[in-house]
């Protein structure tokens, strides 16, 4: 059974459409890039899935339970997660009491929540600044704290929007490795990103929005050589 079924979502605001008649499925374990040009719906796609947005039409799926109608605390708790293209941290938290907010939506123990917090620090190479203000970092290290404070609360499904906007390749590098050592540990994702190069190395699959409907899917060999996709969004065939 697939871990996320998107069937045919759609999204109105007022009369406009930011989503239109949406679907497709995610395996466990797999990363699912998505797609599109500025205003093709990704985040509010992104949205319906995690309860910050209802579905005007359609069936969000995860795990085979219908996610429609709950809030996003109740959609953490059942084990999907977003992260969110402008960067949120807790500004005059510590770096690791920002993580402990994300642990503590599975204990209401600090012991347990300080533990996982600095084992999720870890994980994104942060552990040397868990006594730093979270508001001092620069952006590649807040995008990496953001990162952990969602791993914090032990997802089963990790949506990432952007994750690696306004970093520079060496940041955006360490993104795509972190990305795919999580994909090691078994942590399905999906993540938007306008990097090309960058989401060709890590998907397994990719959809393609455009004007808020689904223009294309498959590997992504399939969907550089998409002309469609090419005349929508790349522009330039990648290598």
């Amino acid at each position: 059974m697939a871990i996320l079924d998107i069937k045919h979502v759609s999204k109105f605001f007022g009369g406009l459409a930011a989503n239109s008649d949406v679907s497709f499925s995610m395996e466990q374990g797999m990363i699912m890039g998505l797609i599109g040009p500025n205003g093709a719906g990704k985040t509010t796609l992104f949205n319906c899935i995690t309860g910050f947005y209802p579905p005007s039409k359609g069936e969000v799926l995860f795990k085979g339970v219908r996610m429609n109608g709950l809030q996003p605390n109740q959609v953490c708790h059942l084990g999907m997660v977003r992260t969110w293209q402008k960067v949120r941290p807790l500004a005059k938290m510590t770096v690791l009491d920002n993580v402990m907010v994300g642990a503590l939506a599975r204990t209401t123990s600090l012991k347990v929540a300080r533990q996982v917090a600095l084992e999720q620090l870890h994980v994104v190479k942060l552990e040397h600044k868990e006594d730093f203000l979270a508001g001092g970092l620069p952006i590649g290290e807040r995008k990496k704290l953001e990162v952990a404070r969602v791993l914090a609360t032990k997802p089963e499904l990790l949506l990432l929007d952007e994750v690696m906007g306004g970093l520079n390749p060496a940041e955006s590098e360490e993104i795509i490795q972190l990305i795919l050592e999580l994909r090691k540990g078994g942590l399905t994702q999906m993540v938007i990103e306008h990097d090309m190069k960058a989401i060709m190395r890590i998907s397994d699959r990719i959809v393609v929005l455009n004007s808020g409907e689904k223009l294309a899917e498959g590997a992504p060999q399939e969907i550089v050589n998409n002309k469609d996709v090419v005349s929508a969004y790349l522009g330039e065939e990648v290598e």
